[in-house]
């Protein structure tokens, strides 16, 4: 008898792209599709029900994206693989995507059979980059992540979530003095001259991620 097939779930908010894996797949009879879910929440349901070998994972989607959902699959100790497949590849949403547990990710451009192999790979625990993706995570790990204080990240986040001096310091309880203090190490720290700068290089860096809102 040969091997299983993999047992694949496709998780993605265009029902075309589904239909579009799902068909790339089914001429390969080492693969088997065993669901389909539009959303992350529905993806999360269905791979605790089903228990796919490997989660084919969109990143943007509505309602729980595909960061979140994964980071959820871990917490509920669910064992399917997770292969990101997504049409972008910033710094930002590759960095989350690994660090909440995704075993690859690719990009939908990648050709079928290139798809094919990452699957069986993912399924067999292996990690699987696009070399696009492999390229940025090299460069994230070469250049040093400088070092900011606890405070000084709360104040990041804090103007990447759209926050004015004033308003960070109401919600941190400091004065705007402070603040002002604080957003100038943070440049210095950073090598930028101004807000939008410093959030662009927060997120370069992998000081912060994508999605991330204020401190609570």
């Amino acid at each position: 008898m040969g091997e299983a097939a993999v047992r694949v779930l496709v998780a993605d908010d265009h029902p075309v792209v589904r239909d579009g894996i799902r068909g790339m797949l089914a001429g390969d009879p080492g693969f088997a599709v065993v669901g389909e879910a539009g959303d992350g929440a529905r993806a999360v349901e269905l791979a605790r029900a089903l228990v796919p070998d490997v989660v084919l994972m969109d990143l943007r989607m509505p309602g729980m994206g595909g960061v979140a959902a994964i980071r959820e699959l871990v917490r509920l100790d669910v064992a399917s693989r997770v292969l990101v497949l997504t049409t972008y590849a910033t710094d930002s949403e590759v960095g989350a995507a690994i660090e909440a547990g995704a075993t690859g990710y690719l990009l939908k451009d990648a050709l079928p059979e290139e798809l094919t192999r990452a699957v069986g790979l993912a399924a067999r625990g292996q990690t699987v980059l696009s070399p696009s993706v492999a390229t940025r995570l090299v460069g994230r790990v070469r250049e040093p992540r400088p070092r900011l204080s606890e405070r000084e990240l709360e104040i990041l986040r804090l103007i990447a979530a759209g926050s004015t001096n004033r308003e960070a310091a109401a919600r941190l309880f400091i004065s705007e003095a402070t603040v002002k203090t604080h957003v100038l190490h943070i440049y210095a720290k950073l090598g930028v001259n101004d807000r939008a700068a410093a959030v662009a290089a927060g997120f370069r860096r992998g000081l912060l991620d994508l999605g991330e809102g204020p401190p609570r």
